[in-house]
């Protein structure tokens, strides 16, 4: 008899079990501590029970656990320093969506040279986790493959579903199940409705086909996320002045959604080209001033230095610091920034 199944694959290796790696790699009372912390504070934030403004900032994907690590010391300090203005969460993406192929991120290569080696990935994605929580900070993130989040989101306090993804029954099921609260991007061609119907899809229960912490094969039911939100990323025109967020405001009342926004400063809202985030920046502190309370967070892509540089074929050749994927801002641009923004929303909160 002919070979029915497997016949496009060339091979298949066994990973370890979630629980294994989490028994590798435990989380203290003080990273835990740091998780629950971040939600919460997304939470209240979103819900307008904190005035504060939600800034989600980091490398627009991980690659170098050293450079990340550095970046997170910096971030960390920023945090409780303008802790009573801005809420802020280190980035940290291991999984990059391609429109077409491409580098697909940390967890699926590691070593950055096509070997797939996806358990060094895990477990060192893991360790980074654990490591930025424990320097008081909470991490943000995008969940893009479903078997991931049983790996790693214990030390997530904030996820996103992607524009290329957010039509997919599969991640909106996921997020109903997901412990933190969840933005869902507008599609890439602009459109916010499909996000709206993903915000109201997750928060209903699921039954869907996971792992478990055993790793085994499984049938999954949900609660329900009621912490979906919707992210304003742009489309084939930027979508964050005051009337797209006009029209997102009211498209989320007909739905009967709470009004939460948060505004992606990079991607198609700055044209990809990292200095343009600022002026997105601006614009929201602006229609904060003027009194909007839609608008609850932003997303800034930003590493130590600014720019990106071109993926070599030798992964040594590359400049330490510097994005291999989006342009990101300098840290001296991005800690600016936010001290600036720091000061208009502490005027917008006293008043």
């Amino acid at each position: 008899m002919e070979q029915l199944h497997d016949l496009r694959v060339s091979r298949i290796i066994r990973l370890c079990s979630p629980k294994a790696l989490k028994e590798k790699l435990p989380v203290d009372d003080r990273v835990a501590e740091t998780v629950v912390t971040g939600r919460h504070e997304v939470e209240n934030i979103l819900t307008g029970q904190d005035s504060r403004l939600l800034v989600i900032v980091g490398p627009c994907s991980i690659h170098d656990v050293d450079a990340a690590r550095e970046y997170a010391s910096k971030l960390s300090v920023l945090r409780t320093e303008l802790q009573h203005e801005l809420c802020i969460l280190m980035r940290v993406y291991f999984e990059k969506p391609r429109t077409s192929v491409g580098w697909k991120g940390f967890i699926n290569d590691p070593h950055l040279n096509d070997t797939y080696d996806i358990e060094h990935g895990l477990y060192h994605a893991r360790r980074l986790l654990i490591e930025i929580n424990a320097h008081g900070l909470p991490a943000a993130t995008e969940f893009l493959d479903p078997i991931t989040p049983q790996y790693v989101a214990d030390l997530v306090s904030w996820a996103a579903i992607g524009a290329r993804t957010i039509e997919s029954q599969t991640h909106r099921q996921m997020a109903s199940g997901l412990s933190m609260p969840v933005g869902f991007k507008n599609s890439t061609d602009g459109r916010i409705n499909v996000a709206v119907d993903a915000i109201r899809s997750a928060m209903h229960p699921h039954s869907f086909l996971g792992i478990d912490q055993e790793g085994h094969s499984s049938v999954i039911t949900t609660k329900g996320n009621p912490f979906g939100h919707l992210v304003l990323r742009g489309g084939e025109k930027p979508n964050y002045d005051a009337q797209n967020i006009a029209i997102a405001e009211s498209l989320m009342e007909k739905t009967g959604l709470e009004q939460s926004i948060l505004v992606d400063c990079s991607h198609a809202n700055s044209g990809k080209k990292h200095e343009q985030q600022l002026k997105v920046w601006e614009n929201i502190l602006e229609q904060k001033e003027k009194g909007n309370k839609s608008i609850a967070g932003v997303m800034i892509e930003s590493n130590i230095c600014g720019g990106n540089q071109p993926f070599p074929e030798d992964p040594d050749k590359l400049r330490y610091g510097v994005s291999i994927t989006d342009e990101c801002l300098s840290w001296g641009e991005t800690e600016r920034m936010l001290r600036e923004g720091a000061e208009v929303m502490k005027k917008i909160i006293s008043q």
